[in-house]
């Protein structure tokens, strides 16, 4: 998979386009990622020892991963390559050829 925990990603479709974030948690099994911020979906939560009060949380839902985009440290959207520098195979920029590992 593409993406990493810790990337800037930019969402390309659905309710949430064209929002940025930072990925909390990926799944490759599934082909998905948690955003931070993006995908908010309303829990209803029973009390127990951890929250006694309960109530209804805020919470991010996954979104697939084509759905998204990895900002490089330039700023810009783009598609991940990948390429062998020294010995390691790191990703890439295809827009601006940045390497995004560091």
């Amino acid at each position: 998979m593409f993406v990493k925990k810790g990337d800037k990603v930019k969402i390309i479709t659905g309710k949430d386009k064209n929002k940025e974030g930072v990925v909390l948690a990926a799944f490759p099994k599934k082909d998905k990622v948690i955003v931070e911020g993006v995908n908010i979906m309303k829990k209803h939560q029973k009390p127990n020892q951890a929250a006694p009060q309960g109530g209804i949380l805020e919470v991010e839902a996954p979104i697939h991963v084509s759905n998204v985009m990895v900002i490089d440290g330039t700023g810009v959207a783009g598609r991940v390559g990948y390429k062998e520098v020294d010995g390691k195979k790191v990703r890439v920029s295809k827009k601006t050829g940045e390497v995004l590992d560091k």
